[in-house]
């Protein structure tokens, strides 16, 4: 099973101007070091077999009939191959000129497709030999003997890998204001390739590859882009020799410009994933330029390299680079300050009621209000933060709560829960020795009702504390800690938590605060609804029992965001945590993961409102609809 990923490379070859027979040598060497990698189709740069720049050397038939003997060279010796090549030479059709590509597998041309816009400005001046595509008028043209397909309508599509179609541009082609590759994507194409010959010049680089990266985004695609370099003539330019593949708006892999050697680069294009965000995006097919295409049918060595040749991150919601995760952390707690201060203005509450359990989240959304209320001028005595000791409460947690309301000048105060809730025990016929989940959520419940009816007396607003994480799994009490009047940290998953609060920490918050914040990061991850271990330490901890969030994140990443089912995602989770999970693990906490996430669906249905901050919410309202009862005995039997 290939779980939907394609190999694609980007060949830059040495080549000599003019010299097709010296350049067929090195593409076919090319050729079969890419097939040796396990690269499905590999892309060559724009007139690979004669050079670029030949300048009025392409009105010589001389050449012109040499490219296509060496084409035919070509085909003789990859007849054995496998795979799929797209190289660049000029063809005549039609008493004219086209710059093309043609496409080569097993010994057989499938198609070449020419290119559309021809650049005659500046320094270029293509348009001295080329014509545009547009002005083809043949359907077919023959090449070393054979009938060929060629024009600009050309796709080309597996017929053994769903999904798996592509089409091709060529340089110029991706500068324009709409370029061929969008109308590719429109008409079913998931790869787009160029064959390119982009010269150098100071600030080309970044805006090129910002060109490759954004139009993979916009098309939702993968973009493989190679472009001339070694070997081409310096008489006025100089080529870097540039390859990149770019996957939905991500660079997967790129070369370094101005390599002395030829070079291949490649990488696993993930087709499932662009598929299924094509289908969950209604607005991808609503272009009103459409166009008729023929497809061009071709099937794949099925082979599948699992040891996959792409990063696949851990932590899908954390950004590795600090830079980066700084300015995502700045832009979500400014997304929660604005979205608590919406809801404060719009329901006339100057007091905000909140519980602090001295953990990680309740300690983000004491933050977010802390900062919302700076932003209103509202006084922060006008926070009311609890912290409600309960069984499971230890000194650790209790003095964090304590020391970080302080430390943040809040109207603070402590209502013991435990007995009111002996009482409750009593009430309802329950042995208080017995620590089972009605004793868990009476504790959790008496918490949210004593903010309830708090909020109520002085005119005030819940905040709610759970996070992302605890709404997939269902890893809170219903009607207990589940509930609120505005949960400000509903979309942030757990593992993204932390670097918020760390983030609050050094660039926020006073000396006081900061102290007290470290030492919360430093604190177990519990509910604490169970007694301490004898020495007063927390004893239940949430990973122990619903498993790592680290994990659960990954699942619920790829899930809910790409639709991949519980193989791949195991599949995806072993690259990932290869050396920190074993296959046994990650499959038995995905199992976990499947069962709660259907079964706890319920909490979600009836969630109160809350900023979404991410491309992932569950809300019934937004991002995810789900029934109650849907069952999960599919995505069960998929891992199996």
């Amino acid at each position: 099973m290939n779980y939907g990923f394609v190999r694609v490379g980007v060949a830059t070859p040495e080549l000599k101007v003019a010299d097709c027979k010296y350049n067929a040598e090195k593409i076919i060497e090319m050729m079969r070091d890419s097939e040796d990698k396990n690269i499905k189709i590999v892309a060559f740069p724009e007139m690979s077999i004669t050079s670029y720049t030949c300048g009025d050397l392409f009105h010589q038939d001389v050449m012109l009939d040499e490219a296509e003997k060496q084409l035919l060279r070509i085909l003789e010796a990859t007849k054995n191959t496998d795979i799929i090549a797209l190289l660049g030479m000029p063809l005549r059709v039609d008493s004219q000129l086209f710059n093309c590509a043609v496409v080569i597998q097993k010994g057989r041309i499938l198609g070449a497709v020419p290119k559309i816009y021809i650049p005659n400005y500046s320094e270029f001046y293509e348009g001295r030999w080329f014509s545009s595509g547009l002005k083809l008028k043949s359907s077919s043209v023959k090449i070393c003997g054979y009938d060929v397909p060629i024009g600009t309508d050309l796709l080309f599509e597996a017929e053994n890998f769903p999904g798996l179609c592509f089409g091709i541009e060529i340089c110029e082609d991706l500068w324009v204001p709409v370029p061929p590759s969008s109308m590719q994507a429109m008409a079913g194409a998931v790869l787009l390739f160029n064959l390119s010959a982009s010269n150098e010049v100071i600030g080309k680089h970044e805006y090129r590859r910002e060109l490759v990266r954004q139009q993979s985004a916009r098309c939702t695609a993968g973009y493989i882009y190679s472009s001339s370099g070694i070997g081409e003539s310096t008489t006025d330019l100089v080529f870097g020799g540039y390859g990149i593949i770019a996957e939905y708006g991500t660079v997967l892999a790129e070369t370094e410009r101005f390599n002395e050697k030829g070079t291949i680069i490649y990488s696993d294009i993930d087709i499932f994933k662009l598929l299924n965000d094509r289908r969950k995006n209604t607005s991808f097919m609503e272009c009103p330029y459409k166009s008729e295409v023929r497809k061009i049918i071709f099937n794949i060595n099925e082979n599948f390299d699992y040891n996959i040749k792409r990063y696949v991150d851990p932590h899908p919601f954390v950004p590795a680079n600090r830079e980066s995760r700084d300015l995502r952390c700045r832009e979500i707690f400014a997304i929660q300050t604005a979205g608590l201060r919406k809801r404060i203005l719009h329901t006339n509450l100057k007091k905000a009621v909140i519980a602090i359990s001295g953990g990680l989240d309740s300690t983000l959304a004491l933050l977010v209000t802390v900062n919302t209320f700076d932003k209103l001028n509202i006084p922060r005595d006008n926070i009311l933060a609890i912290t409600m000791p309960g069984f499971g409460t230890t000194g650790e947690t209790y003095n964090n709560a304590m020391q970080l309301m302080k430390s943040l000048k809040v109207n603070y105060s402590e209502i013991d829960i435990k007995p009111v809730c002996l009482k409750h025990f009593e009430d309802i016929g329950h042995d208080a020795g017995v620590h089972d989940v009605t004793y868990e959520n009476v504790q959790a419940r008496e918490r949210c009702q004593i903010l309830m009816d708090i909020a109520n007396k002085v005119g005030g607003l819940v905040i709610g504390t759970g996070d992302l994480s605890e709404l997939a799994l269902g890893w809170c009490t219903y009607n207990g800690d589940h509930m609120s009047m505005y949960s400000v940290n509903c979309s942030i998953p757990k593992t993204l938590v932390k670097f918020l609060v760390e983030w609050v920490a050094e660039n926020v918050a006073d000396n006081d605060t900061r102290e007290v914040l470290y030492r919360i990061l430093e604190t177990p991850i519990s509910p604490e609804l169970l007694p301490p271990d004898p020495d007063g330490r927390i004893q239940q901890k949430t990973e122990d029992i619903v498993g790592p969030y680290e994990l659960h994140d990954f699942f619920l990443y790829h899930m809910v965001r790409y639709g991949a089912s519980p193989s791949k995602i195991l599949f995806l989770a072993q690259h990932a945590f290869k050396g920190a999970y074993d296959k046994a693990t990650i499959e038995k906490w995905l199992k976990v993961f499947c069962r709660r996430f259907f079964s706890q669906q319920f909490k979600r249905s009836c969630l109160p409102d809350g900023p979404k901050v991410g491309t992932i919410s569950l809300s019934p309202r937004g991002d995810w609809r789900m029934p109650s009862d849907a069952e999960a005995a599919v995505w069960l039997g998929d891992i199996e």
